[in-house]
């Protein structure tokens, strides 16, 4: 093989990154035919079975890497490095380190629970996602001759395994084909070629061969980038209609389909990422600062030594909330399998469902999400705009003629939308024979009606079809009728230039408001024998327009609305025309704007935007049309930037790049594996429905876990800064760390019920997110309330006790502080939930909690814990403080709901500036 053989894309002047989707044409203009046969060293015979040998040795086999499951123990060992595991990882270290062995056992235990929970929900989505996988093609006609020169026999078609194929091999393509590989089209006829794995675009795409590639936009694709061009096809797209031949210009990862899989790449953190570090940083600060302050107070006031290090410790363990893995992980599980169970979604990363529920802006493509993947007619309509059966019935006949004479294998979408109107039509009709009288299109059985003579396909340098049909009663009479492209119809009719301006100016307003025109004209030949050719479409006869538009997805209208209401923001990104998705919007009652304002932005503006800029239309912009992908992932990444948890739906390998931008990558269940692979949560259809089911469970979950966080900071931190006081004024521990281990494993074991609570309703109404700045804000004023609570208890054991050094009196202090923790922590449980009805799993909990901390002294327990029973003058006394304690708690509590109505931001739960919905002011 020579040496000049350089297989990929700079075969067919691309750039030489394969995944990268820019201008196609490379360095100077783009390659004709001739010359990627020589750079590929080949020809139109195809290689000869040397050559091809050669060469499978040299660049390999036509295999793009598959997809391996990570193990469960690599998922295990992987969800050690969650900084909320890894904090308490730290501590259950340290406390073995000064053998506090009973605090570091129940540490680890629970690192162990949280770690298996989530490495066994990740794999149970990684199993469901590999029975997903799609097939792939096996076998390719590919030309070859026998021999090892050039002048060797003449080629002969074969079929062979496709992992065989190599660059210069020249193949042959049929309706129902997979591509195999990249290629460069040498020939076709009527090719077309389904594009949805790649790009998501349902339609068919003409393809044809291009000698020489034109330059600028039109020969870059349009908005489908390299997709679009003509001359070529990609591995992973698949024949619809049409055969052609084509030239084999990349193999195995240097395709598109290859490279896409081989470079799935590192997503930046989401927003779990980012509140888990901020709150994470939060407890290591207070928790490394615990430590050294209890030591050196006491050692300066007390003079004790490193004899209070185990208290140290227990008291940075008291400040830690320990089941927070394991609530973090079982909420989100548990969301994970009532989604998969109830709604068929699979959430195959746990912190995905976390990101869901705090989405504010979700960025969603037209086709499949707000409208379905079909056209339907909107109307029929004459030269002058005025409605006209007419028009219909005889677009009809071209479609239906068409279909039947040129074996066709079905109707591609526009002439099915075209027979199902017309189908309509004439049922609504056929009771009234009135209806027709002035028709003149003799036909009152519709299309089936006429005789069918001849057909011309549509072909897309003609962009037109027609249909030669012979009407009833007009023997040597044939009409010719012709649907297509209106510039290209008005070209071959008889009009005088003033005319044919008019119904041009006519047709391009008609497709600024969104609709999708076709022209329809007739003209009479006398009849003949011999074949119709193009050169017959000639001084036609104008009849009208038919204009179609997108068929709306039926769930639509009602999610977009569902969606505002939670505080999502609907962002639409489209390859499509700036008219047709504003008028998919108009339709769906989605406002664009008053006149004057960012509705609608082209990509021709976007690319004079800086990030910044473009961040700031983004708040005021509901479409973006002709978007590139690069586009879209741009975008997606300058409005994260700005402080907005994104989500981002996709299906094709062209969305890879957004759907790396955002927090929360969707797709649905028929997407390629490689997006499947490449996103964080698969819908059982495309469906905005799924999408707020999902979002809904987000917010349930995190507002669980807020909850958690809300009610365990807060009262944790009243309880150390108690401990530090009365450390420094009793002449003995507050509370020995045994004791500070059961009261901690008691409350560790109420609060996993908060993973099985039901939020309130405002936790759902808006977006979600854990902020640290907010938390802390929040644990500070009530656990200062929790504090002067538990000083206040101090105050009544002083009371009850007559507080002295011996013995007896520190163990019955002992045992009225962990009474009285235990009570507390019992009402911070029911008086800060978000929610004030149901929780019947929380309410359970903090019964038993509190029915633990008045029995365990009295138990058998008690004794050997160091907790003697107390006098009933203490109980009498800790009934008020309660009392008072939930007064403070309820005073606060409203306070708190009131400052923040407007703006939620309970729990730490806080609510981002939200952008202007659907382009309104």
């Amino acid at each position: 093989m020579s040496e000049s053989v350089v297989p990929g894309p700079a075969a067919w002047g691309a750039p030489t990154d394969p995944g990268a989707e820019t201008d196609p044409r490379g360095p100077g203009p783009p390659p004709t035919a001739l010359q990627v046969l020589r750079r590929l060293d080949s020809g139109p015979r195809g290689l000869t079975d040397t050559e091809a040998e050669e060469r499978l040795v040299r660049y390999g086999e036509n295999a793009v890497p598959e997809w391996r499951t990570p193990s469960w123990p690599r998922l295990f060992v992987r969800s050690l490095r969650d900084p909320f595991t890894a904090v308490l990882l730290c501590l259950g270290l340290v406390s073995a380190t000064v053998s506090a062995w009973g605090t570091a056992c129940v540490i680890l235990s629970l690192v162990a629970v949280s770690c298996l929970l989530r490495s066994s929900g990740e794999h149970r989505a990684d199993r469901s996602m590999a029975a997903l996988r799609d097939l792939v093609a096996t076998t390719a006609t590919v030309l070859r001759r026998t021999g090892g020169d050039v002048g060797s026999g003449p080629p002969r078609p074969r079929e062979i395994p496709v992992d065989q194929l190599v660059p210069g091999d020249v193949i042959r393509l049929g309706p129902g084909d997979l591509v195999p590989a990249d290629v460069r089209l040498l020939r076709a006829s009527g090719l077309t070629v389904h594009q949805a794995p790649l790009t998501g675009e349902s339609a068919p795409v003409a393809k044809y061969a291009v000698d020489a590639p034109r330059e600028g936009p039109a020969g870059a694709g349009g908005h489908l980038g390299v997709f679009g061009q003509p001359h070529l096809c990609f591995q992973g797209s698949s024949v619809a209609s049409g055969s052609g031949t084509a030239v084999v210009v990349a193999t195995g990862t240097r395709t598109r389909w290859g490279a896409a899989r081989s470079r799935p790449g590192r997503r930046p953190a989401s927003a779990f990422d980012r509140s888990v570090h901020g709150i994470s940083w939060v407890l290591i600060r207070f928790m490394l600062l615990t430590p050294p302050l209890v030591l050196m107070a006491n050692a300066a006031l007390r003079g004790r030594g490193l004899e209070t290090l185990p208290f140290a410790v227990a008291v940075a363990v008291g400040l830690t909330p320990e089941m927070l893995p394991v609530i973090v992980t079982t909420a989100l599980a548990r969301g994970a399998s009532l989604l998969a169970r109830g709604h068929s979604v699979i959430v195959k990363r746990l912190p995905a469902l976390h990101d869901l529920g705090a989405v504010d802006m979700l960025f969603l493509d037209k086709t499949g999400t707000l409208t379905q993947d079909r056209p339907v007619l909107d109307r029929a309509t004459d030269a002058y705009g005025d409605p006209d059966p007419d028009v219909l019935h005889w677009a009809a006949v071209n479609a239906w003629w068409t279909l039947q004479l040129a074996d066709l294998p079905a109707p591609d979408a526009l002439d099915e939308a075209i027979l199902d109107a017309a189908d309509a039509a004439d049922a609504a009709d056929a009771s009234s024979a009135e209806a027709d009288a002035g028709s003149d299109t003799d036909a009152g059985g519709g299309p089936a009606g006429y005789e069918g003579v001849a057909a011309l396909p549509f072909d897309p340098v003609r962009r037109l079809s027609t249909a030669v049909v012979r009407r009833p009663g007009r023997l040597g009479t044939h009409t010719l009728v012709v649907k297509g492209a209106v510039a290209d119809v008005l070209q071959r009719c008889a009009l005088d230039d003033g005319e044919r301006a008019r119904l041009t100016a006519l047709a391009a307003r008609e497709a600024d408001s969104g609709l999708r025109l076709l022209a329809v004209a007739t003209v009479e030949r006398p009849a003949r024998r011999r074949d119709y050719t193009p050169a017959d479409e000639r001084g036609l006869d104008f009849r009208g327009f038919v204009s179609l538009r997108d068929a709306l997805a039926p769930t639509a209208a009602d999610a977009l609305k569902v969606f505002a209401s939670r505080g999502v923001t609907v962002r639409i990104l489209t390859g499509d025309h700036p008219g047709t998705a504003a008028r998919a919007c108009q339709d769906l009652g989605v406002p664009l704007g008053p006149p004057g304002e960012d509705g609608v932005v082209t990509a021709d503006r976007i690319d004079r935007l800086t990030d910044t800029e473009l961040a700031e239309v983004a708040r005021r912009t509901t479409v973006f049309a002709r978007c590139t992908p690069e586009h879209k992932a741009r975008i997606v990444a300058a409005v994260r930037a700005d402080g907005h948890t994104t989500g981002f739906l996709g299906d094709g390998v062209n969305d890879l790049p957004a759907l790396h931008a955002a927090d929360v990558g969707i797709c649905p269940r028929d997407a390629v594996d490689v997006v499947r692979e490449s996103s964080d949560v698969v819908l059982a259809k495309k469906d905005l429905t799924a999408i707020d089911h999902a979002i809904s469970a987000g917010r349930h979950s995190s507002g669980n876990i807020a909850t958690y966080l809300r009610i365990t900071l807060s009262s944790n931190l009243g309880n150390v800064i108690a401990m530090l006081v009365a450390g420094l004024l009793l002449p003995f521990l507050p509370m020995l760390p045994a004791q500070v281990l059961v009261q901690n494993l008691c409350f560790d074991a109420a609060q996993l019920a908060f993973a099985y609570d039901r939020p309130g309703a405002a936790a759902l109404r808006r977006p979600t997110e854990l902020r640290s700045r907010a938390f802390l804000r929040f644990i500070t004023r009530f656990g200062l309330i929790n504090a002067t609570a538990d000083l206040a208890t101090f105050a009544v054991l002083a009371l009850a006790l007559h507080t002295t050094a011996d013995g007896t009196t520190q163990g019955a202090f002992h045992s009225g502080w962990f009474t009285e923790n235990l009570l507390t922590q019992a009402l911070v449980m029911l008086l800060l939930r978000t929610s004030r009805t149901g929780g019947g799993p929380v309410r359970w909990a903090a019964a038993g909690l509190a029915v633990t901390g008045l029995l365990l002294p009295l138990s058998p327990l008690g004794p050997v814990l160091g907790m003697p029973s107390l006098p009933a003058l203490y109980y009498a006394l800790l009934a008020l403080v309660l009392a008072l304690y939930a007064a403070g708690l309820a005073v606060a509590r409203g306070r708190h709901e009131r400052r923040h109505v407007s703006v939620p931001e309970r729990a730490g739960v806080a609510a981002r500036p939200q952008a202007r919905p659907y382009g309104q002011p």
